[in-house]
This record gives structure tokens, C-alpha cells and sequence, in this order.
């Protein structure tokens, strides 16, 4: 009796490590299936666009009454003295200045308008948003040459439930949909510099939790 007690808790434990070793080697060589993202070349006279909770100073020159900060609403539209309900979202700072110069112009002389952005939001497809493991998991704003160590510096890295290497980035080319994969731990915890990839605007960062 005492022999066979003594087996059963062995081959049970042993079935045990078997199933985690068969899991590890799953989870590798599902992996090793989602590819790198590739290198793209952004263009660099990229412009801000603004979006929605974004908070913008308008000045009127010569108007100090008509001159003010507004926010820009949920829905994209932006409210001052004499210019209602006018779109803002997606448009350059530029172009929104001459859109509300466009407005004014019913009940002033050539006005002149300079708009500039104070609080960055942008609109919804210019954001990198991070899901799943991260400390801080949050949408981001774009910046020109994003990678994705700079999105672990602004989320505060990985939680200790990470699973780092099986992170992937979500992103949208020609309308479709595709995953790639990221080697977060290799970056973040290991100090691999070559695991830092580009983000573009519009990707989702997913971090799932690791099951052992």
C-alpha cells in the first residue's frame, strides 16, 4: 500500500509538468506564426489633426472679446462667440483657423484667426491604444517616430501577471485587419533593444496575462 501511495501522487505530479511543458511549447509555436510588423515608411510632413477633447486657443486679432480657449466636444464641434456647432475634428490647426475665419467674416472685416492646440488628444484613429497587462493600460497620442518602448514608458511597463513575449499589435492596412507580434519581455525586462518596433497611429497594443 505504502508503495503504490507513493506512485500515484509521483505519475499525477509528473502528468502535471508534462501538461505545462506541452502548453509552453503550444504558446511558442503559436507565436512563432504571427509575424513581426514590418518597417513603414511614414511621411514626414505629417500635420497634427485634432479630435475630440482636445482643448484649442482661438484669437482673434484685433477681437480680444471673440478670443478665447474652448474645448472640443465629443462629438467632434466647437463653440465660440458668433461661430456655432463648427466641425474641428480632423482638421489642422491651420484649416480650423480659416473655417472660423470663414464664420466671422458675416459680422466682421477680414478677420484674421490663429488657432493653437493646448491639450492633445487627436482625433480616435491618430491614438495608439494599450489593452490587457499593461500598469497603465490607456490611449495615447501619436507622435512622429512612436515606438513601442516609448508606449511601455508612458503605460509604466508590464504588470507581473504579463505575458510580454505573446503581446501582439493590432493594425488596420488597406482596410484589413492584421496581428503582429511583439517581444515586450525581451524589451522591457531584458534590455533587447532590438525587440523595439514602430507604432503607427491607429494600433492597438494587446498584452495578454500569462497562465503560469
Amino acid at each position: 500500500m505504502h508503495l503504490f501511495s507513493g506512485v500515484l501522487p509521483f505519475r499525477s505530479g509528473l502528468r502535471f509538468i508534462l501538461v505545462l511543458a506541452s502548453a509552453a511549447v503550444l504558446l511558442s509555436a503559436c507565436a512563432t506564426h504571427v509575424p513581426a510588423p514590418p518597417y513603414v515608411d511614414t511621411p514626414i510632413d505629417r500635420y497634427y489633426l485634432v479630435g475630440p477633447g482636445d482643448n484649442v486657443s482661438i484669437i482673434v486679432w484685433g477681437n480680444p472679446e471673440l478670443s478665447m480657449a474652448v474645448p472640443v466636444r465629443p462629438d467632434g464641434k466647437l463653440t465660440t462667440p458668433l461661430v456655432e456647432d463648427l466641425p474641428a475634428s480632423s482638421r489642422t490647426p491651420t484649416q480650423l483657423a480659416r473655417d472660423i475665419e470663414q464664420e466671422l467674416s458675416t459680422y466682421i472685416r477680414d478677420p484674421v484667426v490663429t488657432v493653437v492646440v493646448t491639450g492633445f488628444v487627436g482625433p480616435f484613429d491618430q491614438q495608439v491604444r494599450v489593452i490587457g497587462e499593461a500598469t497603465q493600460p490607456r490611449a495615447l497620442q501619436y507622435r512622429e517616430f512612436m515606438t513601442v518602448m516609448d508606449v511601455m514608458i508612458e503605460v509604466g511597463g508590464l504588470t507581473d501577471f504579463a505575458a510580454g513575449n505573446r503581446a501582439t499589435i493590432v493594425r488596420t492596412v488597406d482596410g484589413e485587419e492584421k496581428e503582429y507580434r511583439v517581444r515586450l519581455d525581451d524589451l522591457v525586462n531584458g534590455g533587447d533593444i532590438s525587440a523595439n518596433v514602430q507604432m503607427l497611429p491607429g494600433d492597438v497594443l494587446v498584452i495578454p496575462e500569462s497562465f503560469f
